[in-house]
């Protein structure tokens, strides 16, 4: 295990820990007193049937999606009952730098989105939670909704996956490889064996730099629009915003989620055929894309969309493109707030 100060209440805020008990992995392995972290906002009803669950995107924790929650917005706690679970590896729950031997560090075992979903099924399940009223999430959050979907259709009344896939496209498989490549690419990485998440300072740095190109459109670039949001250039930008972002992280932890995002893919519960697989889900779904997202296209969020019954696709325009979903311009927050309400407000 490693000492890093950043995955603590400290910086995220208050949550609350799961036991899972040994959790056999989907590839093998079991985790041994595994933990899942989680925080929830409001009361669960009697019937356990308003409650929602927002899963988090990569390198994202709770707080990333907290804003999101609150009296008067779609996912208003005075009605439901809101439950933000943080991945397994990603630092709160059970992860390579706060795991014991023989799976510390770079030995951690092989994870899968569906790994991340029957830990939350078993969270719920424990809380008494009977029926989702929805299911949504941002990039990894939309893996997971999907997962949600097709593993539980019949506990899943509503599904909004944002700007993320069943299955990872093969663009986003080189992607994830490019920037994993980045970030192991610097010396101190070490093959994982590293005393100090700040050993691989340079490359989480490159990491960052793959994001920053390829997280926003070429015209929040083109045209500066980083300066309405208080950056003073785009130098300025690159190291306030990305770099900031990144560098407090744990290296093991980071490549442990990427991990599980090249490998997504719901087509396994039905032998590799994706219509299958997306033909099981019962929930009303809305699935939202944003329109100049170099992660994940319009086009491919509209592949899969095609292939789900009764589903709508929701595009929202945005110089921010993946990174859309922070909500760095109000107007793109309320957007995806409006959306979230239609659906809730939408009988199944």
């Amino acid at each position: 295990m490693t000492s890093n100060t950043y995955y603590t209440a400290a910086q995220h805020g208050e949550f609350e820990v799961y036991e899972l008990g040994d959790f056999v992995l989907e590839q093998g392995a079991t985790l041994r007193g595994a933990k899942l972290a989680y925080t929830c906002y409001g009361k669960l009803n009697e019937q356990g049937d308003n409650a929602i669950v927002f899963p988090v995107m990569f390198s994202g924790t709770h707080s990333a999606m907290a804003p999101y929650v609150g009296e008067g917005l779609a996912l208003d706690p005075s009605k439901y009952f809101i439950v933000i679970p943080n991945q397994l590896g990603g630092g709160l729950s059970s992860s390579p730098h706060n795991y014991a031997a023989p799976y510390q560090a770079n030995y951690f075992p092989e994870l899968t989105i569906g790994d991340d979903v029957r830990a939350q099924h078993q969270l719920l399940t424990h809380l008494g939670v009977t029926k989702l009223k929805l299911v949504t999430g941002w990039s990894m959050g939309a893996q997971q909704t999907y997962e949600w979907a097709v593993r539980y259709p019949d506990m899943v009344e509503r599904a909004a996956p944002i700007s993320g896939t069943a299955k990872t496209t093969p663009h986003c498989m080189l992607y994830v490889d490019v920037f994993c490549e980045a970030l192991t690419s610097d010396p101190a990485w070490n093959n994982g064996r590293y005393d100090n998440s700040e050993d691989v300072e340079q490359g989480l740095r490159r990491m960052a730099h793959v994001f920053a190109m390829m997280g926003a459109s070429q015209g929040l670039y083109n045209n500066a629009l980083w300066q309405s949001v208080g950056f003073s250039s785009q130098q300025d930008f690159l190291k306030g915003l990305w770099e900031n972002w990144f560098l407090p992280m744990d290296p093991n932890n980071l490549l442990c989620m990427a991990q599980k995002w090249r490998s997504g893919d719901v087509s396994l519960h039905t032998e590799g055929d994706l219509a299958a697989a997306l033909g099981r889900i019962s929930a009303k779904v809305f699935v939202i894309s944003f329109e100049k997202d170099m992660f994940i296209s319009p086009d491919d969020c509209l592949h899969e969309q095609q292939m789900i019954a009764g589903s709508e696709l929701i595009s929202i325009p945005s110089a921010w493109g993946h990174f859309t979903m922070l909500g760095i311009a109000p107007e793109d927050f309320q957007m995806i707030n409006d959306t979230l309400k239609k659906l809730l407000n939408t009988s199944v």
